[in-house]
């Protein structure tokens, strides 16, 4: 891990330190609500002389959120915190990233109307590590840390109506792509131009959260981002939809479920004939294991 991604690491820590830092005020009733959980799942598989066939494999994948909004008067300040890691090794194969993600999100909103707020909010979104897709090259990485990154810039407006949603509508959005590592930056990958670090882009960005208990020890939190670019393909809308479902088995272990599902004109993958072009992407993971809720 080179200085960069410690510093980053670090810089995270102290964020949610110091979110949790926040007191309440001087009613018994604090103005913050805070939640969140870390998690280790695990899986192994071991076979000798199964007839059946098969291969032995081991699996883990880390895994941790954190928010904590504040609601007082006119004023609406809403953070979150995702980061997760997980590799997996199966057969003779060595060990494989599987899942890696590391996103900040801050929103601040002051009041207008009922449960509306004028807004502007930042959403910062890469990874810790390479990735590799091993069924084209397995030795050269088509992703690293800030390779990409998005930076999203929002001015709008907040609906909030203090139960299980909240819908952020951003006429004015400007997002950066960054794609730092030269070789990538030379290739044009992630839509930059060859050569450059940065794709710069202006549109509408509409964002909904949903956060709901529904049944008891069973939540949900779901995400859909919607970005239209002004100035280049309007109607081709890029597309993020995540899915967590938490299922708390005791104080110690729980189930997780969570999936995404991504379209983005400007991100081509490779097909097993060489060939490019935009794809949607899905990812899936299921795990069990111990987790700590706080």
């Amino acid at each position: 891990m080179n200085k960069m991604q410690s510093f980053f690491i670090a810089l995270v820590c102290l964020s949610a330190g110091s979110l949790s830092a926040q007191t309440a005020d001087t009613t018994n009733i604090s103005p913050w609500t805070k939640e969140g959980f870390a998690g280790l799942k695990m899986t192994q598989v071991s076979l000798t002389n199964w007839a059946a066939g098969g291969d032995n494999s081991i699996a883990f994948d880390l895994q941790g959120a954190y928010q904590a909004n504040y609601k007082k008067g006119k004023h609406l300040w809403n953070n979150r915190i995702e980061l997760s890691y997980g590799l997996n090794k199966t057969g003779e194969d060595g060990m494989r990233k599987a899942n890696d993600k590391i996103y900040l999100n801050t929103n601040y909103g002051y009041s207008i109307a009922k449960s509306w707020y004028a807004s502007a909010f930042a959403t910062f979104q890469t990874q810790f590590s390479p990735g590799y897709d091993y069924k084209v090259n397995k030795d050269v990485a088509i992703s690293e840390f800030m390779s990409p990154a998005y930076l999203t810039t929002d001015l709008g407006f907040t609906y909030d109506p203090g139960k299980i949603f909240t819908v952020v509508l951003s006429p004015a959005a400007w997002r950066g792509t960054f794609v730092l590592n030269d070789r990538l930056s030379d290739e044009g990958a992630y839509g930059v131009d060859p050569g450059k670090h940065l794709l710069s882009s202006f549109g509408a960005n509409l964002k909904g959260e949903v956060n709901y208990e529904f049944l008891k020890n069973m939540t949900v939190y779901s995400r859909l981002e919607l970005y239209s670019d002004y100035l280049h393909k309007p109607l081709n809308i890029d597309v993020n939809w995540e899915v967590q479902v938490n299922m708390i088995i005791n104080k110690w272990f729980s189930t997780t479920l969570t999936t995404n599902l991504m379209y983005d004109d400007d991100v081509k993958i490779v097909q097993k004939d060489g060939s490019k072009g935009s794809r949607v992407q899905f990812k899936e993971i299921l795990g069990v294991g111990v987790q700590f809720n706080f």
